[in-house]
């Protein structure tokens, strides 16, 4: 949750000097012997290492509007080769200023129609992209696959579980050409030795459409029949989230230290930016705000799962580059509440997000920590929202 973000800050130390070098160095001084001119070249170039290429654009290749022609290997491990096809839709935009990346899919087979999305993050520490993935029918957030480029070619990795049994993930970016590329994700139940095909697709770009910039509410600027009707069909507590849609002036209130008796609050003034995705089963929030403990930003990715009714709220930040663990709620009288156990500090702790409608173009909402199972809350964030209007 956000309150995980911390400033940075740098600490340094002055080195000590060490004695036998200082005396190995006046030695060579004196006699010139040989192996001093291999131990000084060595000692220049210690610490020297190549620094990470920075892979920030490596996915570039994907914005766009894609054909789809996906097959689905049914069981991986099986000798029968029973497969699925589908074709379809894949839209592709940029977020967050360039350090993540929306993927919408939809696509018509056999059983009908299906719809997914993938957010991927790239987190600047690690140089490694993060591609998470929401199935629309079942509403819940896939293990992440991580990794990054190399000569062209992506690989991500991630463990899962596959007919109850351990089993690790690869995906591949390869292929990639300007108007082509290929994505395959393999199971391995052998350690990585060998990988079975389970989703494989080939995509053309779609050359008459550009990609779109999502609307003021996020939505595509034409409907077609199939969208209209899923408006009919949409489930009770879809549309709890739509007073949030909107640009914000935001006023956060911060308790510095939670969980430690400590009484230190920061104030914090920025904007919040919300836009509808996925037709409105999800929703994208970007936060921005800076004050006395330094900047902070954040984007928060909110889905529906139409089969319990509840939202997932999860964030990440541009520093780590990965969704955490998502709270998991709901509204009810018009409040919000989201519920999910975090590492803080060491501790497990519970965590609790909260947001409501306090106007008709005001909103609020705040984050508490309960380190005795709900117990007792401590509130440590709060943010105050004021739209912001066109």
């Amino acid at each position: 949750m956000i309150n995980s973000v911390q400033p940075s800050t740098t600490h340094t130390k002055t080195p000590k000097t060490n004695s036998a070098l200082l005396a190995f160095l006046f030695a060579c001084v004196l006699t010139l012997h040989p192996q001093c001119a291999l131990s000084l070249t060595s000692l220049a170039t210690a610490g020297q290492q190549t620094a990470p290429r920075d892979g920030q654009k490596d996915f570039d290749f994907n914005i766009g509007v894609w054909h789809t022609h996906i097959r689905r290997i049914l069981d991986p491990f099986s000798a029968s080769s029973a497969s699925m096809e589908l074709n379809g839709t894949v839209t592709v935009r940029k977020i967050w200023d360039g350090r993540a990346q929306l993927e919408e899919i939809e696509a018509d087979g056999p059983k009908g129609h299906w719809e997914g999305l993938t957010l991927f993050l790239y987190n600047p520490e690690s140089h490694q992209w993060t591609q998470s993935f929401i199935d629309s029918k079942v509403g819940i957030l896939t293990t992440p696959i991580i990794g990054s480029f190399k000569d062209g070619r992506g690989e991500l990795f991630a463990q899962e579980t596959f007919h109850d049994k351990s089993v690790l993930i690869r995906g591949v970016w390869s292929d990639i050409a300007t108007d082509s590329h290929h994505f395959e994700e393999s199971f391995s139940n052998d350690g990585g030795k060998t990988w079975s095909p389970a989703f494989i697709a080939d995509l053309t770009r779609e050359t008459e459409t550009a990609a779109p910039a999502a609307s003021p509410a996020g939505m595509k600027l034409t409907r077609t029949a199939k969208e209209e009707h899923r408006d009919e069909s949409q489930p009770e507590g879809q549309h709890d989230f739509d007073f949030d849609l909107g640009t914000w002036k935001t006023h956060s209130t911060r308790l510095l230290h939670p969980l430690t008796g400590s009484a230190t609050w920061v104030d914090m003034d920025g904007a919040t930016i919300v836009k509808k995705v996925w037709d409105g089963r999800a929703n994208l929030a970007e936060y921005k705000a800076d004050g006395s403990a330094g900047p902070i930003e954040l984007i928060s990715l909110r889905w529906f799962n139409p089969t319990t009714h509840e939202w997932n709220v999860d964030f990440a930040t541009p520093n780590v580059g990965t969704l955490g663990i998502p709270a998991i709620g709901q509204f009810k009288n018009g409040r919000g509440d989201f519920y999910d156990y975090e590492s803080i500090s060491g501790k497990s702790v519970l965590v609790r997000f909260s947001i409501w409608k306090t106007g008709s173009d005001t909103a609020q909402s705040e984050q508490a920590f309960s380190d005795d199972g709900g117990k007792t809350w401590e509130v440590n964030w709060i943010n105050k929202y004021t739209r912001i209007k066109n």
